[in-house]
């Protein structure tokens, strides 16, 4: 289990390169999706940043496109995964200074976030 606390978890975020935080990326656990706020804003969990930015990273934003349970293997389509259920099969968890652990979903590496926000854009762009 990899462990951050909150000012190294938002270095580590800050380290991914994306203009923008709605660009900010992880990798869901289950289905290996690289998703960022920008895909659950699409798939209708929110409206902006703000009213997402719960479920980044805690929630595949398959939840809200009714894809379906977890595969037995990682295939890049998203799921329906939460960290808040029964089983906790996450590989990451932020310490906050009271040294409560969260899960969250691991970080994509800068390349994986700045290819997801170049193609989130450029399929927006082609829509």
């Amino acid at each position: 289990m990899k462990t951050l606390t909150i000012p190294e978890y938002h270095a580590e975020l800050k380290a991914q390169g994306v203009e923008d935080r709605a660009d900010l990326a992880m990798i869901c656990p289950m289905c290996g999706t690289v998703q960022s706020a920008r895909d659950l804003i699409a798939a209708g969990a929110g409206l902006d940043f703000e009213s997402v930015e719960r479920f980044l990273g805690f929630s595949c934003f398959g939840r809200w496109t009714k894809a379906g349970a977890p595969r037995k293997e990682p295939d890049g389509k998203p799921c329906n995964w939460t960290l808040g259920g029964l089983f906790s099969l996450h590989k990451l968890e932020v310490v906050d200074e009271s040294g409560t652990k969260h899960p969250r979903f691991e970080l994509a590496t800068p390349e994986q976030a700045q290819g997801h926000a170049r193609a989130f854009a450029e399929n927006v762009g082609a829509a």
